[in-house]
């Protein structure tokens, strides 16, 4: 007996929905198109070896996996996970990009600029906006290791987020080598500095004391926590931040300094500012990374940043990579709440024909529609049903203002 709903965290999406959803998607690539991004595709299954290599942080302990097929599945000698799957369902765009870049390399221009939009899947707890398959799109810079990388990808996200009509959205950077060297600075061991920054990641979650209690139940030197949060929350206030973290990592808030300036004149619609508590998730991460944050909504809509040694595990060598993901279902949320008393700017045009109409009287019909399809409206044919009230509400339900009825009479509209 099937089920008549979609699977936990799954959804079907409605026409309505879908077209709100290809409008966003729409904009997003001629955007990027026009910063010169190649589309590029990748399986949405991949080599469970890749996809467990230790570069996804948490997201690898939410990965569909696959079993092994045929004869490769012997369940009688058989027993563990590793012996039993294969494969699994990509978690992410970045991690599969890497593989791909490696498998076409010369192929690809010596700075290759990729746009990658498609469906991820996470097997997560469901809750309100977050779901277990669901679009990410991402453009990511490899070849270039200078900060015009950074600078690019910041430049082109925020106009298409302007484009798409979201105003004064806040990009905030920070780098990881500068995370890195606040816990030297503090005293803390390397082999402790991964669990430091999942702790810091959860301020804005938790508070400052919340990130303390955790830090003191994670066995954590009391006293280099509270010079390590001192330090942060002194850097968290100021025009001159970058310039106190200077006295940290003067490489990395130089580099910081430069995008700053160069991306608070390209970038749309947004400021950018210096955010020390930064972190994000993914272990991949090397450099500069970025989060852009919308309103009162409490969420990220976009993310991403610099993982320069991501592609040495593919190839032998360093190749420096870079990219920014934004947050698809978040920003078709945002976007509904914001457009949801507004007019639809297409003219939706319906004609309901008589069933008894004439060949000549149709004909007339369809190069009517036709002409106005081309002036850019929407037009629909629908036949005449018993339950003409019925049929009426389900077409004004779907938009179509313009209502005109068609017999072999002529032609009058439908208030």
């Amino acid at each position: 007996m099937f089920t008549k709903t979609p699977p936990k965290g799954m959804r079907d999406i409605l026409p309505q929905d879908l077209s709100v959803r290809e409008q966003v998607l729409d904009v997003i690539k001629t955007t990027y198109r026009g910063f010169g991004f190649l589309g590029i595709e990748t399986p949405c299954v991949e080599d469970l070896g890749l996809l467990t290599g230790k570069q996804g942080g948490d997201n690898e302990k939410l990965i569909f996996k696959i079993l092994k097929r045929g004869e490769k599945l012997d369940l009688n000698t058989q027993s563990e996970e590793g012996q039993l799957c294969d494969l699994g369902l990509r978690y992410d765009l970045t991690v599969p990009l890497s593989r791909y870049y490696a498998c076409n390399q010369g192929k690809l221009p010596s700075v290759f600029k990729a746009m990658q939009i498609g469906n991820v899947w996470r097997a997560e707890r469901p809750q309100k906006g977050r779901f277990r398959q669901f679009v990410q799109c991402d453009i990511d810079i490899i070849g270039e290791e200078s900060y015009l990388a950074e600078v690019e990808l910041i430049t082109a996200t925020s106009k298409a987020l302007s484009n798409l009509g979201l105003k004064d959205f806040v990009i905030r950077i920070n780098d990881r080598r500068m995370l890195t060297s606040f816990a030297e600075y503090c005293g803390f061991e390397s082999a402790r500095h991964e669990a430091l920054f999942i702790a810091l990641d959860k301020l804005d979650k938790i508070g400052m004391d919340g990130v303390r209690e955790e830090l003191s139940q994670h066995g954590f030197d009391a006293d280099k926590t509270e010079k390590f949060l001192n330090l942060i929350n002194d850097l968290t206030n100021g025009e001159d931040a970058l310039q106190r973290a200077a006295k940290v990592n003067a490489e990395a808030a130089e580099n910081l300094q430069r995008i700053k300036a160069v991306t608070s004149v390209s970038a749309h619609d947004c400021r950018i500012v210096f955010d020390p508590t930064l972190v994000r998730g993914m272990n991949y991460y090397t450099g500069t990374i970025f989060e852009v944050s919308y309103g009162d909504f409490g969420i990220s809509v976009a993310g991403g940043g610099r993982y320069d040694k991501m592609l040495g595990m593919f190839l032998g060598t360093s190749v420096p990579a870079c990219g920014f993901s934004i947050g698809f279902e978040r920003i078709c949320t945002i976007l509904e709440q914001m457009n949801k008393d507004e007019k639809p700017t297409q003219n939706k045009i319906a004609y309901i024909v008589d069933k008894d109409i004439s060949v000549e009287n149709l004909q007339k019909v369809l190069a009517d529609s036709e002409e106005k399809r081309q002036q850019g409206n929407v037009c629909m044919l629908a036949k005449k049903i018993k339950n003409f009230g019925f049929l009426l509400k389900q077409l004004r339900e779907q938009g179509f203002e313009t209502i005109l009825m068609l017999d072999n009479d002529g032609i009058r509209k439908v208030d």
